[in-house]
């Protein structure tokens, strides 16, 4: 019940102040969004598995937002981060798609 609370909060607080992104942010947004959406998904997999672990969900949340971030940095310092961009999103939307399947498999049986 928590998390609908704090989704629900966040959608109002997110509607009521109408935030902006930093124009130097704005390429790393949607990065952090997917690499966050592929640790909350690793986390409903480990959860019904039995084996979530909270400490270990944090530093994944935390440390897949950084390392992707860091990977398109790096790519625009070096001038292909368009290409780093999209290679950061297949990898992670492989990822979340195999943790998709698997709570699929957990929730329905097939």
């Amino acid at each position: 019940m928590i998390p609908v609370l704090g989704l629900a909060l966040g959608i109002v607080l997110g509607i009521a102040f109408d935030p902006t992104v930093p124009l130097w942010l704005q390429p790393y947004l949607p990065i952090a969004v997917v690499a966050a959406l592929d640790a909350v998904f690793g986390g409903a997999r480990a959860r019904l598995d039995g084996i979530f672990d909270a400490k270990v969900f944090v530093i994944s949340f935390v440390s897949n937002v950084v390392v992707a971030a860091l990977i398109v940095f790096l790519g625009d310092q070096l001038g292909v981060g368009a290409q780093l961009s999209t290679a950061v999103v297949v990898v992670l939307g492989i990822r979340i798609f195999g943790n998709a399947a698997a709570i699929r498999r957990h929730l329905f049986r097939a």
